[in-house]
């Protein structure tokens, strides 16, 4: 689920933190710069877990802050596919189940990968695993906050960098609002046997 990547960036110190131990400065900027960020094809940073090499600091004519090309390790949230995960049902729609790690939100199972049959109640807004038994079907109900658990089966990054209008867009009426996509995504599975909320699987 996280894993440590390595990373290279030049930090940029003011004057006012040069009476603080270096790395102490560095440390703190890396972790403005990228805690809680999703860096493309590469995860969700978390927080920073050491510096491997600093280089020579510069600083540049007209700007009093110190420049240093530091090489250094960053814990990121990045699960491996087919990797299982808990998380709780953060709510139910017709496109799927959405589902939270607390610290991560943008997690769907699409309604093909919910153990069959299944169907949404457009009533109570939540989608139902219609469970066979001798004795007939029963509703096992997908309720928001419940634990539940899922495989990851495919995941999508978007590159959400700022870009300049295109001239289709400029043309366009002003007050379209473009739809906000999120960076990282990451599509789950409960369509096997033990997986899906963890009251199902309890054993007496």
């Amino acid at each position: 689920m996280f894993v440590l990547v390595e990373m290279v960036d030049t930090v940029r110190i003011p004057p006012w933190q040069f009476e603080r131990k270096l790395n102490d400065s560095i440390a703190e900027e890396l972790n403005k710069k990228l805690a809680n960020k999703v860096v493309y094809n590469v995860g969700l940073c978390i927080c920073l877990f050491d510096i491997t090499k600093l280089e020579d600091a510069y600083v540049f004519p007209g700007d009093g802050a110190s420049h240093t090309k530091v090489h250094f390790r960053y814990v990121v949230f990045h699960p491996f596919l087919d990797e299982i995960l808990i998380g709780k049902i953060k709510g139910c729609s017709p496109e799927g189940v959405h589902v939270s790690l607390g610290f991560f939100d943008d997690i769907l199972i699409p309604p093909e990968s919910l153990q069959q049959p299944a169907k949404f109640d457009e009533t109570e807004q939540v989608w139902v695993w219609e469970y066979e038994t001798e004795e007939g079907a029963h509703d096992l109900y997908m309720d928001t906050g419940e634990e539940i658990r899922f495989r990851v089966v495919d995941e999508s990054f978007v590159d959400t960098s700022p870009t300049g209008p295109s001239s289709a867009e400029a043309a366009s009426s002003s007050e379209e609002l473009p739809k906000k996509e999120a960076p990282y995504t990451l599509v789950g599975s409960i369509s096997e046997p033990g997986l899906g909320l963890l009251s199902w699987w309890t054993s007496n």
